[in-house]
């Protein structure tokens, strides 16, 4: 119960964001299609180079990030493949990307702050780049095939800059380059920035919900089914395979692992679905909804988390 009060106010602004950003867009017009390109062509890549110039990169954090990328491909085309056919329209898309990714950003930095001590916290930050390759390569390139073809979407995946971002810091950080800390303070920064402007674009997306056609239960069922029971299911199973194979990890990395796979749809969903024209409506429902359901099932999936480590 105590974890359940923590949570649920380190959570509260977020949706604080939510309620503006839909009082923006209803009575101040707000242009979605603007901030969404912001956040993708401006922000993103701006706190993608930040993370990655700010983590002490050795081999042992590289195995976690890595991992949770291909996982997260893969989950997705598996997706893709299972419905590419229910729909007639890019809806089997979106799914898709959705399936592949979560809120691992606005709202999983604020977990593993929460839940972790800071040395871990800081491993927990530096997975959350596998989320932002995976919604710039993988991610984009499956919601843009919905309305694209494919070589237009790999066309539009190598025009991203979050990934010569992600590319520059790397290769920065490899070679013991460091930002003068004006600098650093100037791009970390934005990482404020993005997660405000991003859960209020979730807001956006919604009020253009209420003007459009934007429910679709089968919809709804499949992208909440596949981020709160199919991800900490399958991430036990690859937990428990670990532990009893190539024990390549520890139990903080699993602990790691584990909060990546619980937290809810991610906002980019929005953010993509706008961009590429592939059901904006449906995303914001579906992420609205998973973003409230978290307040009761992360603390449900510890809680079982604690249950499954003592038989393992």
């Amino acid at each position: 119960m105590h974890i359940f009060f923590i949570l649920l106010w380190k959570i509260l602004p977020l949706y604080c964001n939510v309620i503006l950003g839909f009082l923006a867009s209803r009575y101040l017009k707000v242009d979605r299609g603007t901030i969404a390109s912001m956040l993708l062509y401006i922000f993103g890549p701006l706190v993608v180079f930040s993370a990655t110039m700010s983590v002490e990169i050795n081999r042992a954090i590289l195995i976690a990030p890595i991992f949770l990328y291909l996982f997260s491909s893969a989950l997705a085309f598996i997706y893709l493949k299972l419905f590419s056919k229910s729909w007639n329209d890019s809806t089997p898309n979106i799914l898709a990307f959705t399936a592949g990714t979560g809120n691992t950003g606005y709202y999983g930095i604020a977990l593993a702050v929460t839940l972790f001590p800071p040395p871990l916290a800081d491993v927990f930050i530096f997975t959350v780049l596998a989320s932002f390759f995976y919604e710039a390569t993988t991610g984009f390139y499956i919601t843009a095939k919905g309305s694209f073809s494919t070589r237009d979407s790999l066309e539009k995946v190598l025009k991203l800059p979050a990934l010569y971002a992600f590319a520059l810091g790397f290769v920065l950080n490899l070679s013991g380059v460091s930002l003068p800390e004006s600098i650093a303070l100037y791009t970390g920064q934005f990482k404020i920035v993005f997660s405000v402007l991003g859960m209020m674009l979730l807001g956006v997306g919604i009020s253009g919900m209420l003007q459009g056609e934007g429910y679709d239960r089968r919809f709804l069922q499949q992208a909440l089914c596949a981020k709160h029971i199919v991800w900490p299911l399958l991430m036990c199973g690859c937990i428990y395979l670990d532990t009893v194979t190539v024990h390549l990890l520890n139990q903080d990395l699993y602990k790691v692992m584990f909060l990546f796979s619980i937290v809810p749809l991610a906002g980019n969903t929005v953010t993509l679905a706008i961009l590429l024209n592939a059901q904006p409506e449906k995303a914001a429902v579906a992420v609205l909804l998973s973003n409230l359901l978290s307040i009761f099932h992360i603390p449900l999936m510890l809680f079982f988390y604690q249950i499954f480590v003592t038989f393992i």
